[in-house]
């Protein structure tokens, strides 16, 4: 037997204020290298931090040309205080004077494919994800997916130290979530299996299990939409409860859990934020539109004609939410009250709106971040709306045992992790929000 004593090794951790004048030992990537006739500097990537570091040729144990950029090295040097203006380093207060370097490893392709040292990387989307292994490395890059990172971890915080219990559901399904359109069809042991569009029957189903339950896991749609807002895969942060009050009850907790992850992130990402130039909205404040109301008010003050229609235009989101900010002060914008006919089957109808539901979308800065709403609870009821939606209810009969054995009235809502960050980040394409983009026309990397 063999036995290790723990120790605290994780340079990302280590408080560099307290080392001031201390040698420590980093093992990072270089990020960028600018060598001078007297040494010169080197930025070194480890796992939350930028560092800058002094060479000295006088006293380093290799010659500077020797570290390439992109290279994995461990270093040994004595922290000291400095004031740098770079915003892509992080500490700006401190940086390493190198005694000794180790180079762990060196690129074997020379030049890169592409250059990361750059300030912005100024590449086409699909160089960007055909190269995703090094492009993601870059600062900015680096900076967007530490936003999607705390954006999860700040919903499953704030939903679980507000009784909500996670779960996680199965992707491989018998049926589709939303009625057998846009699912991905698989071969299953000889049988006719599907990915899940959605956990939705499992968030209901577990309803009567804990009351309140969540899940941050991916989801898969088969549209065949190559444009800037859709992916074929992506991030779902969803989350269902009893309500007591009616739909309602979601707005509220979905404003109080936005306004958490805002704040996280003011806290948690400010470098960041900074290095994007971005900021994140201050919520002061709910509000509501009815659905029927906003194709009045895109007509009235825009001379843009959708009423009738069913759903809202890419291009009504765009003005309503430019029209919420400017008259109403606010980023962030409910519309409520959507048409049965554009909902799925397990939505309520609205009792006292004939043709309408209890149901909400969440727009922000110009787009749809949030579908949600009241569910069905009564097992005669969704006996009746599948019918009417031309549903096989046989189909669904491992789903229905929750209705027929009993279930509170409950509603949830399902948030786009890749939309969130990439309106915060101001990413003009939401596949560049996603790590590792799927959509009509890419499988890799």
């Amino acid at each position: 037997m063999q036995e290790f004593t723990i120790v605290d090794s994780i340079s990302s951790y280590i408080n560099f204020d307290e080392k001031i004048d201390s040698e420590i030992t980093i093992t990072g990537m270089v990020q960028n290298s600018r060598v001078t006739g007297w040494g010169g500097f080197i930025i070194i990537r480890t796992p939350n931090n930028n560092i800058q570091c002094v060479l000295d040729r006088n006293t380093l144990n290799i010659e500077p040309e020797a570290i390439k950029v992109e290279a994995a090295i461990k270093i040994t040097g004595i922290v000291k205080s400095a004031t740098i203006k770079d915003i892509s380093i992080v500490p700006r207060n401190i940086e390493i004077h190198v005694k000794t370097v180790e180079i762990l490893s060196s690129p074997s392709e020379n030049p890169l494919p592409v250059d990361t040292t750059k300030k912005e990387l100024n590449i086409n989307l699909n160089t960007n994800f055909d190269k995703r292994p090094l492009t993601l490395r870059h600062p900015r890059q680096r900076a967007i997916f530490r936003i999607s990172s705390t954006i999860f971890n700040e919903f499953g915080n704030f939903l679980t130290t507000n009784g909500f219990t996670r779960i996680c559901s199965p992707k491989i399904v018998k049926t589709g979530a939303e009625g057998g359109a846009n699912i991905f069809k698989l071969d299953y042991f000889e049988t006719n299996a599907y990915l899940a569009q959605s956990p939705q029957f499992y968030k209901q189903i577990m309803i009567g299990t804990f009351g309140r339950v969540f899940e941050e896991a991916p989801v898969f749609r088969a549209e065949k939409h190559d444009t800037s807002r859709h992916l074929n895969e992506y991030i779902s942060l969803d989350l269902e409860m009893i309500l007591e009050n009616g739909f309602t009850d979601l707005i509220q907790v979905e404003t109080k859990l936005l306004k958490h992850i805002f704040s996280k992130l003011n806290e948690l990402c400010s470098n960041e934020l900074e290095l994007l130039g971005v900021t994140v909205p201050d919520i002061e404040k709910i509000v509501t539109i009815k659905f029927d109301d906003v194709h009045d008010i895109i007509f009235k003050e825009f001379n843009k004609d959708y009423r009738g229609e069913k759903d809202l235009a890419p291009e009504e989101e765009s003005l309503i939410c430019g029209y919420a900010k400017k008259n109403w002060d606010t980023e962030l914008l409910f519309v409520t009250h959507f048409p049965t006919v554009k909902r799925p089957f397990y939505t309520m109808d609205d009792p006292d709106d004939e043709g309408k539901t209890l149901s909400f979308d969440l727009l922000f800065r110009g787009m749809e971040i949030t579908t949600g709403g009241q569910r069905l609870n009564v097992y005669d009821d969704y006996l009746k709306k599948m019918k009417s939606f031309g549903l096989n209810t046989e189909l669904f009969d491992s789903y229905l045992q929750s209705f027929r054995y009993g279930m509170p009235p409950h509603g949830g809502l399902g948030l786009g992790l890749e939309r969130l960050t990439a309106l915060i980040c101001g990413l003009s394409n939401v596949k560049e929000a996603s790590l590792f983009p799927r959509d009509i026309n890419r499988l890799e990397p």
